[in-house]
């Protein structure tokens, strides 16, 4: 922008306050207390005596080291840290002489320890002047971005006591007197043990190591996400070996030094994926559990394009498959000893023979082992092919590949699914409280029941024959390849609806779960996730419930079933006219009349269109959003609009009427009545 005006000297104005400098002799420097004067030491230990209670030693070299607790003091802090453990030694000659900070967190890798350390030394050196309590406060307001730093490659050092000499020597002594001295058998022809060959370690480039270190910490941040509010989950100092639980699927089906199974220690290199994780079966017999983690390993390494927790899901639900497959290697191998013997016997016949078989075209190919593993459950082939379209595995070693179909177990309860759920920057979903709408078995009657938590049985009683009933719900994650959220146990009762339920996502940026959000079917939330502020939506357009198997044994039906009435309504979407009739033009709602179970818009459409006297509707179905619930009076649960429309606009309607003349009808008596009066006076 041009200056307008200009001084006398050509320079251009300014907006700034036209004030003189203040002279030097009006600036006086900060007081500072007579202690601190005399002796700066004592004073600013005392500053940190009095703020944190350290507790305090004295080194050999006569420095003092406090130790302390600092708490955060950013609301916003993004890092689960709730004290850092400080360490504070204050040399003798101090403040000639820096102070040293030390980290002691044990849950804080030693890298980013290092670096809070480093930004102590780098205050203190910018900050010369400044006392022990303002080092401290400057290291609280710039502890986030010490922490946010690149993790400092660190070293650690394992003693290994050497024993090769005790081995040597327990294979020179001589068996002890008095034994007697074995018979000598005739010598035997024994193949030499064969030595592994070594394979040199595989040397990666810098780009590959930065890749590799990318990609584990953001699946190590997935693992955490999903696994770390658990009770049996644990991490090692080093961040290498993760604790986790883990829940095998069919258990009957796992060997007996397997059953007892219930966590797993993963172990994953630093430089995963480039190194190969690996895993080992706690609370097992080693016998049944060195061969199902071998086959994991190898497993692992061909599946590179899997996640860790992609791995921990595979081995939950195909523990028992691989327990298998070790033990028909173990079989295999079993078999084929003793025709080693008559291979080498035969081995100038085969030789002599193979010149013929490299002409030939036809090659012989062996069955594969796992098609002559019969399943214990007696299910049929049928059976076994419908339900190998649900996933597969694949197992590969050397040539040979073999794919094991998932036989999943049946599941128990009524199955609800959210078929077309619209995920939009989520990666799972969850309902994690369950609001339902049941028809009870005795009377047919409607009942609603609410907050039913995962795992928890849920009791209640029928509001018209007070029969009792009860619902426990088991949930499983929705994602963008499984729309079936849990399943339902039922006892006394069946599902009709939803109703508004809460439900947990999971942000498909940092995998972090968010808060309880609370939908229903037609419905369309879109919220920010906390970690890192990116923008989700989900939108549940249709639930369907699918009866597997009851709870208890269902009643016997008496007499035919109701056929139920197709509507065509979709949730979320208007009724017709927002379900006005002729009769009632202000009415937005369809009720369910209890006597045929059809819909009418109201009592004299179904007198119209029935042959029988009608009964009290206790169900209707709401105008704006077309979702069907219990009767109410006024307004919708789901959408909250109003079902009944307002007569008039603010004279007199059902005895509530207003006193201001300007609002009244013209043909209202009282709207010119004493007008040019005042209020309050009286006649004469």
């Amino acid at each position: 922008m041009l200056p307008l005006h200009q001084k006398d000297n050509g320079s251009p104005t300014t907006r700034k306050q036209a004030v003189a400098e203040a002279s030097d002799s009006r600036v006086f420097a900060k007081p500072v207390p007579k202690a601190q004067l005399e002796d700066p030491r004592g004073y600013q230990l005392g500053q940190v005596r009095k703020r944190y209670s350290p507790k305090e030693t004295i080194t050999p070299d006569g420095a003092t080291s406090m130790v302390f607790k600092m708490t955060p003091s950013d609301p916003d802090f993004p890092f689960e840290l709730a004290h850092l453990h400080c360490d504070l030694v204050v040399p003798k000659n101090y403040p000639a002489k820096r102070p040293v900070l030390k980290v002691t967190n044990k849950d804080i890798p030693r890298g980013f320890s290092i670096n809070v350390e480093k930004g102590w030394d780098k205050l203190a050196e910018e900050k010369k002047g400044s006392t022990l309590l303002s080092l401290i406060n400057a290291l609280d307001k710039n502890l986030e971005i010490f922490l946010s730093e690149q993790k400092v490659e660190t070293v650690k050092l394992v003693h290994f006591k050497d024993t090769r000499h005790l081995q040597q020597g327990h294979q020179q002594a001589q068996p002890p007197l008095g034994v007697p001295k074995p018979v000598a058998k005739p010598a035997t022809i024994s193949k030499p043990p064969t030595s592994k060959a070594y394979v040199p370690e595989k040397k990666h480039s810098r780009e590959e190591i930065a890749v590799a270190k990318e990609r584990r910490a953001q699946e190590v941040r997935q693992l955490e996400a999903r696994m770390g509010r658990l009770p049996l989950y644990r991490r090692s100092a080093d961040g290498v070996v993760f604790t986790l639980p883990l829940e095998p699927k069919k258990k009957a089906d796992l060997p007996e030094g397997l059953r007892s199974v219930n966590n797993i220690h993963l172990i994953v290199p630093l430089l995963y994926p480039l190194q190969d994780i690996r895993i080992q079966l706690n609370e097992a017999d080693a016998k049944d559990a060195e061969p199902v983690e071998d086959l994991f390993v190898q497993r692992a390494a061909d599946q590179k394009q899997m996640n860790l927790m992609g791995h921990v899901n595979y081995l939950a639900q195909h523990l028992h498959l691989l327990a298998k497959m070790a033990q028909l290697n173990a079989a295999k191998t079993e078999t084929s000893q003793p025709q080693d013997t008559k291979s080498e016997a035969t081995g100038e016949d085969d030789a002599a023979t193979g010149s013929d078989m490299e002409k030939s075209h036809i090659q012989y190919i062996p069955r594969p082992p796992e098609w002559t593993v019969r399943n214990d459950s007696g299910s049929s082939e049928e059976e076994e092919t419908s339900s190998s379209d649900d996933g597969g595995v694949e197992l590969e070693r050397g040539e040979e590949q073999t794919s094991i179909a998932i036989l999943d177990a049946p599941e128990h309860g009524t199955m609800i699914s959210f078929p077309s759920v619209e995920l939009h920057g989520l990666e799972l979903l969850q309902v994690s409280l369950l609001s339902l709408t049941i028809k009870c078995d005795r009377c047919r009657t409607l009942n609603d029941l609410t907050g039913i938590k995962p795992g928890v049985e849920k009791t209640g009683s029928c509001k018209k024959c007070a029969s009792a009933f009860s619902a426990k719900y088991n949930p499983q994650y929705v994602h963008e390849h499984s729309s079936r959220a849990g399943f339902i146990d039922l006892a006394g009762c069946k599902v009709a609806d939803m109703l508004p339920s809460t439900f947990v996502p999971t942000c498909g940026r940092c995998s972090t779960p968010s808060h309880g959000l609370v939908s229903v079917r037609g419905e369309t939330m879109t919220n920010v996730c906390r970690e890192c502020h990116s923008k989700f939506t989900f939108k549940i357009p249709d639930v369907k419930f699918l009866f597997i198997t009851p709870g208890t044994l269902p009643p016997p039906t008496s007499g035919p079933k109701r056929k139920t009435e197709k509507l065509g309504l979709h949730a979320g979407e208007p009724l017709p006219n927002r379900g006005a009739c002729m009769h009632y033009r202000k009415s937005y709602r369809w009720f369910r009349f209890s006597c045929c179970n059809k819909v009418y818009s109201c009592d004299r459409c179904h007198e119209e269109a029935e042959d029988h006297p009608n009964e009290w509707a206790n169900r209707m179905i709401c105008g704006w959003c077309s979702r069907e619930q219990n009767y109410a009076v006024d307004e919708c649960k789901f959408c909250g609009r109003g079902v009944i429309g307002k007569k008039g606009r603010g004279f007199w309607e059902g005895g509530k009427g207003t006193r201001d003349q300007r609002m009244m009808s013209r043909k209202d008596p009282r709207k010119y009545k004493r007008i040019g009066t005042q209020p309050g006076a009286q006649k004469s």
